[in-house]
């Protein structure tokens, strides 16, 4: 039977989970219940003085402290679970709660693969929920009413999540299917959309199944996800451009660990440096002041593009390098000479070879020496030809990490 996992503070949601844990049993489901609360109940398969352990902490020593008690509980609760998934005892994860219920359930639910059913219902849902989902697959469900006692309203809510988690959870206990080719993943933006769609079409004619990951930040935060869960054979980043939002204070960095992930866990990559020519913002009113006589692009009425400049080029090409060099599988980077992106060619609105310059003097220089192979082409990386190239460069990677 498949199992599902209910992760709550019993000692302010009592009677909701065992409410949800009778109507699951009842759809033929078994539970496992982790009492994440920081006052501690009977009654849990894994007691909040466990949780508490798990991250390092005696439960006692939390009580008083509400910000310290949510944060800790949520680390110890993030082990436990991770702990249970992994030793195969967890088909799905079903949590309510408030705010801090919400923050703590969420954790949780973070720390699981893609694929794995996750389910929370919270009073949250309504709002801005990235907090929540960050970069996985947790399915959001509103609560409607506050999560304080059972009525009408709330029973009928809780009933349709308890049969949601668990028909996942049941289809999940049947088994997953391997994907029947390997996966990779590409990173695009509008302005290298003509490379990517190149470079997902070789793949695909080499027998692969592509995912495609739209550079705003969320999106890289998205496949380094599935690079760090093992769902992920290759990784085709021709698209870095969040790198310079983190570096210069855009508004789609992926965070400062973005290109560390497939370096991480020794996944092949093939990197170019798509869209470092530009950092991105909201409409043409939100551009920082201190940006106001920098070469500016309104690319639409919701995005201005700013052109990076050969300072931050060149520190971009340091920052790349550094954190492909440090990487434990094969890499290789394919310089597009003829412009980064589709404005910066000859006659385009960013085109600046000597920014251009910088960042490929800058990377090269840092990679050298290292076992990352580096490609000068003539092309922009738009040209026919440049995706192409990349993915069966990828390929050859991924072939020999097999042989």
């Amino acid at each position: 039977m498949a199992t599902v996992c209910l992760v709550g503070t019993l000692d302010t949601k009592r009677a909701e989970y065992d409410w949800l844990r009778t109507r699951l049993e009842v759809d033929g489901v078994h539970t496992l219940l982790v009492d994440a609360g920081s006052s501690g109940s009977e009654g849990a398969d894994v007691p909040a003085e466990e949780v508490a352990r798990a991250a390092g902490a005696e439960l006692a020593s939390l009580r008083g402290d509400r910000g310290r008690a949510v944060e800790t509980m949520a680390r110890g609760a993030a082990v436990v679970v991770r702990r249970l998934f992994d030793e195969g005892r967890v088909d799905g994860v079903l949590a309510v709660g408030g705010s801090g219920g919400s923050s703590i359930a969420a954790a949780v639910m973070r720390e699981l693969p893609v694929g794995v059913p996750k389910l929370l219902v919270s009073t949250m849902a309504s709002g801005d929920v990235r907090p929540y989902v960050g970069e996985t697959d947790v399915t959001l469900m509103y609560s409607v009413v506050d999560i304080a006692g059972l009525n009408a309203v709330s029973e009928t809510v809780l009933g349709n999540a308890a049969a949601a988690i668990a028909a996942m959870a049941r289809r999940r206990d049947e088994g997953v299917p391997a994907p029947e080719r390997p996966v990779v993943a590409v990173t695009m933006f509008g302005v290298t959309t003509p490379a990517a769609d190149e470079a997902r079409a070789e793949l695909a004619r080499l027998d692969y199944e592509v995912l495609v990951f739209h550079a705003t930040g969320s999106g890289g935060r998205a496949m380094e996800k599935l690079v760090t869960d093992g769902l992920v054979a290759g990784v085709l980043d021709l698209t870095t451009t969040e790198l310079a939002d983190e570096l210069v204070g855009g508004v789609l960095s992926a965070g400062p660990h973005r290109l560390e992930a497939a370096g991480r866990v020794g996944v092949p990559q093939v990197v170019s440096v798509g869209a470092l020519d530009m950092v991105n913002f909201g409409p043409a009113a939100t551009v920082p002041e201190r940006f106001a006589e920098r070469n500016l692009l309104v690319h639409n009425p919701t995005v201005t593009l700013m052109r990076t400049t050969p300072e931050e080029t060149a520190e971009l090409g340091t920052l790349l390098g550094r954190k492909l060099r440090t990487a434990r599988g094969p890499v290789s980077v394919l310089l597009p000479l003829g412009g980064v992106s589709a404005v910066d060619v000859p006659g385009g609105p960013f085109h600046d070879p000597a920014a251009d310059e910088a960042l490929f003097t800058t990377l090269t220089g840092e990679l050298a020496g290292s076992a990352v192979s580096v490609q000068r082409r003539e092309e922009a990386i738009n040209d026919p030809g440049f995706g192409a190239a990349a993915a069966r460069e990828l390929h050859r990677l991924i072939g020999e990490r097999k042989s």
